[in-house]
């Protein structure tokens, strides 16, 4: 009998419906091709291997999701939350909005558990708060039983096998993942239940290293039971007691109404034209990265990309400069709108009009995240990007998952940390996007980052269309980040080029190798030539393309 159809076989079909059945089969089995990029290549054979079974682009991110809660557990987590950018083969693109909602009622600081850590990235640091009180309402699990409902063709029981089975036979880690956590080891080591999962009893508060194989049966029995309860168990049952329970008693913000409330929030995307030669779908506000790239957008739209090649100093200043004026558009935008995040009316022609003329001036100066594209020979076409923030060190009892900080990431919160609104959608940079030429050609994209995550996308969107690069080339070349006053240039430009730019940009970082410090943009095309994908060595990235 068939595993998951009960009450007929093959064998007891009429012949003439035998014959339709082997056609239907023979087509479908051709047309099992498909492009994925991600951060783990197990990430990717997962997505890999359920294209090839017969799944489509949504199948294959949303087991590619769950596996990547396993092999880049850093980044990923069902404690956290994320954004789908999908496109169906009718151009339908639609935004899947599951990230973290802050808690319907805040606690005063002094009542909760909330202090700083320092990341070292090696060639700079940067401060994340931790503790049950940097918490919000995860809705990764929520987000993807919704995409599993609305744009699957397999089980979530299927979707899950390959985690689970990961999470119970163990995942080696790798040279990226065992340096990610590093970095944070402070959060991974905060609490006694994390060191149960990630510690190496052989180390002293040491940390699991390169080779070191992570093991996590509690999160497979967790997956095994939430596939057969569904998402209630999540977000009415008993892990939304457990978490309620720990929260009043660790000094957090979360109550079981905060769960029972939880919606996954489908949004139409921002779109808009570049250069009259390509279109672009961005995650839309609440979120602020796709407007602020979209703002970028225009601004070098009056530019004309043929006066400076790439990694010139032209180039390299008018980029500077572009991020820069982003930036203080954004400060001047939410100023004068008092408003916590910057609206799609931000690219209003009166609006833009005093940057653009700023820019013709150009030479003069004033989070644990990872992503997913697949597409699939249907022409559907999915872009993920989620994240767990760091990590707030506490684990849900017996599930292996790890609750997000994103109440403490400095970032999300410029009105400064327990101020943020009650029962809102936190607002990120996260910024799952779709590229599509007048030729045909549909590129999905997106990046982790932290606040790099929009300046990595822009790049890359103007390396493809502006100096005309291949994808992997995009995605390869050198980086630079402007914030304030402050540039940093990753390793690989001219050093003739930089001269005149240092000159102009005298509070700047020269950092001497690629790093994951400058995103990581993983990404898939199809066009003219067939499937092309690039992962984002800066952050471990792979791609395959399936035949």
């Amino acid at each position: 009998m068939n595993s998951l159809h009960s009450g007929w076989r093959q064998d007891d079909l009429p012949a003439h419906a035998k014959h339709q059945l082997n056609q239907r089969i023979q087509v479908h089995v051709r047309k099992k091709s498909g492009v994925v990029a991600a951060g783990h290549p197990q990430t990717v054979q997962v997505a890999a291997d359920i294209l090839k079974s017969g799944g489509n682009a949504f199948d294959a991110v949303v087991a590619a999701h769950l596996a990547a809660c396993v092999t880049e557990p850093v980044l990923s987590s069902p404690g956290g939350g994320g954004f789908l950018m999908a496109r169906t083969p009718d151009a339908r693109q639609t935004l899947y909005d599951f990230f973290v909602h802050t808690p319907g009622k805040r606690r005063l600081s002094g009542e909760v558990e909330f202090y700083p850590i320092s990341a070292d990235f090696g060639e700079t640091e940067q401060e994340f708060h931790i503790g049950m009180g940097s918490a919000g309402i995860p809705g990764t699990v929520r987000g993807l039983f919704a995409i599993q409902r609305d744009l699957c063709r397999m089980s979530m029981k299927q979707l899950a096998e390959p985690a689970i089975e990961l999470a119970r036979s163990g995942v080696a880690m790798n040279h990226f993942q065992a340096y990610i956590l590093d970095i944070i080891s402070p959060i991974y080591r905060s609490t006694r239940a994390s060191l149960d999962i990630y510690g190496n009893p052989e180390r002293k508060n040491g940390l699991l290293a390169e080779g070191d194989v992570l093991r996590q049966p509690d999160l497979a029995d967790f997956l095994e039971v939430l596939v057969l309860e569904g998402e209630d168990l999540f977000y009415r049952g008993e892990v939304a007691e457990q978490v309620s329970r720990m929260s009043r008693t660790a000094g957090g913000h979360l109550t079981l109404e905060d769960f029972w409330n939880y919606e996954v929030i489908r949004r139409k995307p921002l779109e808009i034209t570049y250069r009259d030669t390509a279109s672009l779908a961005f995650n839309p506000a609440p979120s602020s990265g796709g407007t602020l790239i979209a703002f970028a957008l225009k601004l070098m739209e009056e530019a004309d990309p043929s006066d400076h090649p790439f990694g010139s100093a032209g180039h390299l200043l008018r980029l500077a400069r572009v991020q820069q004026l982003t930036d203080q558009a954004r400060i001047d935008y939410l100023i004068q709108n008092n408003l916590p995040v910057p609206g799609e009316d931000m690219l209003d022609p009166q609006f833009l009009s005093d940057y653009r003329r700023q820019m013709s001036d150009y030479a003069r100066f004033t989070r644990g995240t990872t992503h997913i594209s697949i597409m699939d020979s249907r022409g559907n076409t999915a872009s993920l990007t989620t994240s767990n923030g760091e990590g707030c060190g506490h684990i849900i009892p017996g599930t292996g998952v790890m609750l997000n900080n994103m109440l403490g990431e400095e970032d999300l919160h410029p009105g400064g940390f327990h101020r943020w609104p009650e029962d809102a959608r936190i607002t990120s940079m996260m910024t799952p996007g779709i590229l599509t030429r007048k030729d045909g050609t549909v590129v999905a994209f997106g990046s982790g980052g932290s606040n790099r995550i929009r300046t990595a996308i822009l790049q890359v969107i103007l390396n493809l269309i502006d100096h005309e690069m291949s994808l992997e080339d995009a995605i390869r070349s050198p980086r630079i980040h402007c914030e304030k006053e402050h540039l940093s240039l990753e390793h690989g430009f001219d050093p003739a080029a930089l001269e005149p730019v240092l000159k102009v940009c005298p509070d700047h970082k020269l950092w001497s190798s690629s790093n994951l410090f400058f995103g990581g943009v993983h990404s898939v095309m199809h066009g003219p030539d067939g499937f092309q994908g690039a992962g984002d060595e800066r952050r471990g990235g792979v791609s395959e393309v399936i035949l």
